[in-house]
């Protein structure tokens, strides 16, 4: 899920005298991300997701950061060259040959080997969009028609699939590029079997514009129904997530937008 973008400076622990400052990349109350200089170091108190990131980024045929070292609860990263194809709730840059680029990554990635960590099955996926529509209407976070439209829409995902190797958390500021090339993903945490609809959803989440890009790169059949269903999934279970950790799903383009625009 994505964090709230703090992009402060901070003063240094001693550990890291000498250096003046350190750039605090996302932050919530599960984890953060730090970058000094050209390091990032991501604090997890949970070592086991720790170890599934770790897991993945080894087994992955798309580049990833190169794991400098790891000292629980810190696993420091390299930063990757180029720049994230976007952000969620602002427009892209990247040209249409990046997004495309994207696509033949994720494509690559689900044509992998399935990796060992089992994902969510679909009751666990029922039971999680059933809470999160239950707690949007009763805290009156979002008016009840918007939840139950999109939870209407969000079931046409809750259909068996063929499980691939998924990332699990592709959002596109996960996604480094450079001209029309990708140089890297980043945050493998999520990483498991899974639907390959949800990373295409996941990519192209508030940037339906670059959809058609993305399919073009993947260059198989894609179930448009289905990602438009894990848009609005994602949505209704990212809002309750983001309030809970203190970051806002209502900015413009973001997962609240994306609701609105899904109920249309």
């Amino acid at each position: 899920m994505r964090g709230e973008n703090l992009a402060t400076s901070v003063e240094l622990p001693a550990i890291l005298a000498g250096v003046e400052s350190v750039e605090v990349v996302a932050a919530h109350h599960e984890r953060a991300t730090v970058r000094v200089g050209d390091v990032f170091l991501k604090i997890d108190g949970d070592q086991a997701r720790t170890d599934a990131e770790v897991a993945a980024m080894t087994l992955a045929p798309v580049p990833t950061p190169e794991i400098l070292w790891r000292t629980p609860p810190v696993l420091a990263l390299a930063a990757l060259t180029g720049s994230a194809l976007g952000r969620l709730g602002a427009p892209s840059t990247e040209s249409s040959a990046a997004w495309s680029a994207a696509g033949a990554a994720v494509r690559r990635l689900h044509a992998a080997p399935l990796p060992p960590r089992p994902g969510r099955g679909l009751d666990e996926l029922a039971a999680e969009l059933d809470s999160a529509c239950q707690w949007l209407i009763t805290n009156n976070v979002l008016p009840a028609d918007l939840v139950t439209r999109n939870r209407r829409i969000a079931e046409a995902a809750l259909r068996p699939w063929t499980p691939v190797f998924i990332h699990g958390d592709l959002q596109l500021a996960h996604v480094f590029v450079d001209g029309d090339e990708v140089t890297g993903v980043i945050d493998w945490s999520e990483a498991a079997c899974g639907d390959a609809m949800y990373d295409l959803a996941t990519l192209t989440l508030g940037h339906t514009e670059h959809l058609g890009e993305v399919i073009a790169g993947y260059g198989t059949d894609v179930d448009l129904d289905v990602i438009r269903a894990w848009w609005s999934l994602r949505s209704l279970r990212g809002v309750r997530w983001l309030v809970e950790h203190g970051c806002d799903p209502s900015a413009p383009g973001c997962e609240v937008d994306v609701l609105k625009t899904q109920a249309m």
